[in-house]
């Protein structure tokens, strides 16, 4: 008997949809593409748990007639491609044919669709067709989709929590708004809407409504084209950076893909604006001729492969290295509100009208008359009249010499105390716990001889001399002190004066409790503030010496990466961070006691010769070293 025999057709479709439909986000993903290419303006995405249990895709599409409605579901079925020419000139978003039949075999699918002539409905159930019928539905397609994977359990059990589940659906689905600005998205999940686009053309108007105001307003316009390729987008200003690679989206006709070397092309071109462990923000189009990129990679078609690629790279790195060049903007200085008189100064919190939340929050107001100052880092002052409405103040921060502590203001309950006198700030000096004294032999003997260009301590010792780098050296002391304190689970809280509002996208929305799961070990816990923004109230007393913003907005970048993050992790790099941003910068010279107190600090660390980077605290050119350059080796 023969070993070899022909799948039937309903498993051979289960093993395909391994391929198409790995998740729920994979049949969002190319049931969009379908109404894509069906030319609709209007789709709307209603998902229930995650998209397990219910999946419901709506157009207004060109639709089907009720051939074509019954022939959508045979696989390699479709009316994109023809023959094999048609594969190396590809227009559409779809072209396999394996969709649909993958998706009906792995769930109960509902087809309702109206192509202005007859009006049908298909249902087929886990790949066994119940009914096709004539049935009155407005014009498009509409696609339920139940219980995804239930006959499946192995697929079930590796998927994860309903709101993960989800995150990627919602993530998907801003990608499309990105790429097609003149289609109209609606997406609700479990009745609520979390995303909604207009369909007006205006890419600016998209980014503003996944990515917020701040971003658009720093977004520059990238427009070139060599013979082979056009590209247009928008890349953001290199002051606007993320902790995680994945706000570069690139698209290629109109196709998001993932690309390794043109991702690496974008970075390339913002090396010499942004550090090193930062990333871009970019939206970029790409057009080409279709038969300059293959798209039959993977069934997912999110890889593709390019002619000419080195021509595209070395094209999109120059633009964008131009556009900066041309169109970077200097950073602004935030004008922050401090109390010019000996009073107190009070908020109330009144709740604004969101629908989707419980407790709102509104702008705050002045209960008591003030005189407030507003005051920038270039010392300059503005005065403003009473009844000037106050947004959202903030704590000026204080660049402290490297011998004298951070200032944070003294906070009782919600009353914050600033001293002032004569527009200026008198400081309330906030105790630091120092790092614990360990006898430590490894760490040789120094003596401070001088400064080089404001960066690099020069000391000698008995076996030569040292070259400290105080940046580093005040890091790894930093990190240290912050580290104790939070071993020593010293979380005093402060309750904010004004919260911070941290704009996001409605992916980390929907993970919001299970951040606040890690994010609860430091101290943070992140309240919904709207649809698209968190509010954080209160920050662990040590926090207050960083821009607790940008901190804050890392920790959920890094989240967001893997959607998941080790508490450790987590932990270790919120006090690189804050250590990192809270001690003397390069460029910047000190004096002797200065340059001393560096010494001693590192001399008291656990661990000296790193910062918590990895980088060296010093390095040492020994007297033989310094014999053997001077030629007085014997």
């Amino acid at each position: 008997m023969s070993k070899i025999k022909t799948l039937d057709s309903h498993l051979a479709n289960m093993i395909a949809a391994g391929e198409v439909v790995e998740r729920a986000m994979g049949v969002v993903k190319e049931l969009v593409e379908n109404s894509i290419d069906a030319n609709a303006k209007n789709i709307e995405i209603h998902i229930k748990q995650g998209g397990l249990e219910e999946i419901n895709i709506i157009d207004d599409g060109d639709g089907m007639n009720a051939q074509d409605a019954c022939m959508s579901f045979k696989r390699h079925a479709t009316s994109k491609i023809s023959d094999v020419q048609d594969l190396w000139n590809i227009h559409t978003m779809g072209f396999r044919g394996e969709a649909l039949p993958s998706i009906a075999s792995v769930s109960h699918v509902i087809l309702n669709t109206n192509d202005t002539n007859e009006s049908t409905q298909v249902e087929i159930k886990y790949g066994q067709t119940i009914h096709a019928k004539p049935y009155a539905c407005n014009q498009g397609t509409q696609i339920l989709v139940k219980n995804l994977f239930q006959k499946t359990p192995a697929r079930l059990k590796h998927l994860k929590s309903v709101s993960y589940e989800f995150s990627l659906i919602s993530d998907v689905i801003q990608k499309f708004a990105l790429s097609r600005s003149d289609i109209a998205f609606l997406l609700t999940h479990d009745g609520k809407e979390v995303f909604r686009s207009n369909g007006k053309n205006n890419e600016l108007e998209v980014m503003m409504n996944i990515y917020g105001r701040e971003i658009a307003k720093n977004a520059i316009h990238l427009e070139t084209q060599d013979s082979d390729y056009e590209i247009d987008g928008y890349i953001i200003q290199p002051s606007i950076t993320r902790a995680s690679k994945y706000y570069m989206m690139i698209y290629i006709n109109q196709r998001m893909v993932r690309s390794y070397r043109l991702h690496k092309m974008i970075q390339e071109a913002y090396a010499k604006f942004i550090p090193s462990d930062r990333y871009p923000i970019a939206v970029i189009n790409i057009k080409m001729d279709a038969k300059l990129v293959d798209v039959n990679v993977h069934p997912s078609k999110w890889e593709v492969r390019l002619s000419k690629e080195k021509q595209l790279e070395q094209l999109l790195k120059q633009s964008i290295i131009d556009a900066l060049h041309e169109k970077i903007a200097v950073p602004s200085i935030e004008r922050k509100v401090v109390e010019t008189r000996n009073e107190q100064i009070t908020f109330s919190y009144p709740t604004p009208q969101v629908e989707s939340i419980q407790s709102k929050v509104v702008e705050p107001q002045l209960v008591q008359e003030t005189t407030p100052t507003y005051v920038s880092n270039s010392d300059t002052s503005m005065k403003v009249n009473d009844s000037t409405m106050i947004q959202q103040p903030r704590i000026d921060k204080i660049e402290a010499p490297i011998l004298e502590e951070l200032i944070t203001p003294t906070v009782t309950n919600s009353t914050i105390l600033v001293e002032v006198e004569k527009e200026t700030i008198v400081p309330v000096v906030q105790q630091e716990t120092p790092v614990q004294e360990i006898k430590r032999n490894a760490l040789p003997e120094m003596q401070v001889i001088g400064q080089i260009h404001g960066c690099y301590i020069i000391a000698q010792g008995e076996n030569g001399m040292y070259i400290i780098d105080q940046h580093a050296a005040q890091e790894r002391y930093r990190f240290e002190v912050l580290q104790q304190q939070l071993l020593n689970k010293k979380n005093d809280m402060q309750d904010l004066l004004v919260p911070i509002r941290i704009e996001t996208t409605a992916s980390a929305i929907t993970q919001r409790e299970e951040m606040n799961v890690l994010f609860n070990e430091i101290g943070l816990s992140l309240e919904l503030f709207g649809e698209k923004s968190f509010i954080i109230r209160s920050i662990p007393t040590w926090m207050t010496q960083v821009e607790e913003e940008k901190v804050i907005t890392d920790l959920i970048d890094l989240y967001m990466k893997d959607l998941s993050c080790d508490i450790e992790k987590l932990r270790k790099h919120t006090i690189a961070t804050m250590a990192c941003h809270s001690v003397i910068r390069f460029n910047r010279n000190l004096n002797l006691a200065e340059m001393k107190k560096v010494i001693l600090d590192l001399q008291h660390c656990e661990q000296p010769f790193h910062c918590p980077h990895g980088r060296p605290t010093f390095i040492q050119m020994t007297l033989k070293q310094l014999e053997k350059e001077f030629l007085r080796v014997k």
